[in-house]
């Protein structure tokens, strides 16, 4: 009598696809709540490269900093709306970004106001593995200071 091949999800078993979809919904909650920790135990080697600024943080101590600097700046920083693909050894996430500026970033001293920006992130993974080896975010940067900044 033929084997009966019960797939891995009906057993309780996750696949790749949906561990890393697992991860990336862990990883934007535990940063909307400030659990760095947790995120950053997301990767397997953090690294962010922010497109529009060219900036790459690279290693946990950068990755860190960079959690620190931009939520000084922007204490209520969030996503909202997230909506995730797969992708062969990526998860791409659309989402929208939001804060209020109540600190300093890169010399702009804090507005007071606030922005709202769809955004687009894509966390990578190595062949066959779960956990972030890169974020690497695009979005526009000039939506972003013309809301801090206002039409003035």
């Amino acid at each position: 009598m033929p084997r009966l091949e019960v797939p891995a999800r009906l057993c309780g078993e996750m696949s790749l696809q949906d561990e890393r979809l697992a991860v990336v919904r862990e990883h934007m909650s535990s940063e909307n709540e400030h659990r760095f920790d947790d995120t950053l135990a997301t990767f397997d080697h953090p690294r962010y490269e922010i497109v529009p600024t060219g900036d790459v943080y690279d290693g946990t101590e950068r990755v860190a900093e960079y959690y620190r600097i931009t939520r000084e700046a922007f204490p209520d920083q969030r996503n909202e709306n997230v909506v995730l693909h797969c992708a062969e050894d990526c998860v791409i996430a659309e989402f929208d970004l939001l804060g209020t500026m109540q600190g300093e970033l890169r010399g702009l001293a804090p507005t007071g106001r606030s922005f709202r920006c769809r955004m687009c992130a894509l966390f990578m993974f190595a062949p066959g593995e779960s956990r972030i080896v890169c974020e690497r975010v695009y979005f526009d940067q000039a939506s972003i200071m013309q809301q801090l900044l206002g039409d003035g």
